[in-house]
């Protein structure tokens, strides 16, 4: 299977997403990513347009990225819940549960060799922590072998415009580098992505 037939599969919510937008949000990006980014949930934008960060949010992370020169489209880009919660709530645990299949999915197809999540709500799934992104970001953890790597989400940083030493938009600065110094480095991939078959239940 690859990423468009998987696309195709999950066409169709599960129950548990009945609250959410109808319109499926899937991802994007290059389907051989050594970089997989997740966010928490499509926004207003991201539901008209059917992809992920492409708001003033989206817009932010594509700067970020670029300053370091990173192309987006040598990514990949997706979110926890593909479906936008309404009024852009956070998403429930229920909702993040029922949408792990998908995502899990996603991750073994594009064998990511980094997972940069944004913000608290992939970060705290990923990490199993209860701790905020303030302690997370900027480090390095193991997932299954991938590196993770935590940063704020880019719509935190619009709402804290200070770029002054020791900001959230000066720390991103410089876990954006931090982050493609590492990029820089890794070999080429070898082999499947192997995550825990405890967590793969229910794949499709």
């Amino acid at each position: 299977m690859d990423l468009t037939a998987l696309e195709r599969l999950a066409a169709e919510r599960p129950p548990a997403l009945r609250e959410l937008s109808e319109r499926l949000v899937f991802g994007e990006g290059d389907p051989d990513a050594d970089v997989m980014i997740v966010g928490e949930g499509p926004g207003e934008e991201e539901d008209r347009c059917g992809r992920p960060f492409v708001g003033r949010a989206g817009q932010l992370l594509d700067r970020i990225l670029a300053s370091v020169g990173i192309d987006r489209d040598d990514v990949y880009i997706t979110n926890m819940v593909k479906h936008r919660p309404p009024g852009n709530r956070a998403p429930k645990p229920e909702e993040i549960e029922a949408s792990l299949p998908l995502l899990l999915a996603q991750i073994r197809l594009v064998r990511p060799q980094i997972i940069v999540t944004l913000g608290n709500v992939p970060t705290q799934w990923f990490l199993r922590s209860k701790d905020g992104i303030t302690r997370t970001r900027g480090r390095w953890y193991d997932w299954h072998g991938v590196r993770l790597f935590p940063m704020y989400h880019p719509a935190y940083l619009l709402r804290n415009a200070s770029r002054e030493r020791g900001s959230p938009k000066w720390q991103t600065w410089e876990d954006v580098q931090t982050l493609k110094a590492v990029l820089v480095t890794l070999p080429p991939k070898q082999g499947a992505l192997v995550v825990d078959t405890a967590e793969q239940a229910g794949l499709f």
